[in-house]
């Protein structure tokens, strides 16, 4: 639940098995869960803890992708290299900008999206990326820190 993507086999399973044990949860799951489905459904998941097939876990949000088993490595590889390859420090920024914004107000949400959008626009990853598309080519991009 703590991972940015969540890729998984399209013959697994979710369950949150805590009630049926005696147990509140640990590892950050209620936290975690009640941000990825809302307090209702976090609710819902953790007291019942029913098993939840991968249509039900995707509808839900918990977990981006659901892919056949046979692809799932190659699929992810896929994803994780084009991560790798993308504009991390800008990736940061993004994030940084979602997870800030989850419990703020819009008004604080925007002056931190406006302070890390001229911060993006002042990183060599921006650069490159607008001489790629005006050269017409893929980017190719530097990792190491513009500040």
């Amino acid at each position: 639940l703590a991972c940015d993507l969540r890729f998984a086999s399209d013959d697994t399973f979710i369950t949150t098995g805590y009630a049926r044990i005696g147990l509140s949860g640990d590892y950050g799951i209620n936290w975690l869960l009640s941000r990825l489905v809302g307090p209702g459904r976090a609710k819902e998941l953790m007291y019942l803890g029913e098993r939840i097939e991968m249509p039900r876990c995707l509808e839900l949000g918990l977990v981006n992708r659901v892919i056949p088993r046979e692809k799932l490595m190659d699929e992810s590889l896929i994803v994780a290299k084009k991560l790798a390859n993308g504009p991390s420090e800008i990736l940061g920024y993004i994030k940084d900008n979602i997870e800030f914004g989850i419990d703020k107000n819009f008004d604080a949400a925007l002056d931190h999206e406006a302070e890390l959008i001229v911060r993006s626009a002042r990183t060599s990853q921006h650069k490159e990326a607008v001489s790629a598309f005006i050269e017409k080519r893929a980017p190719q991009f530097t990792y190491g820190s513009d500040k």
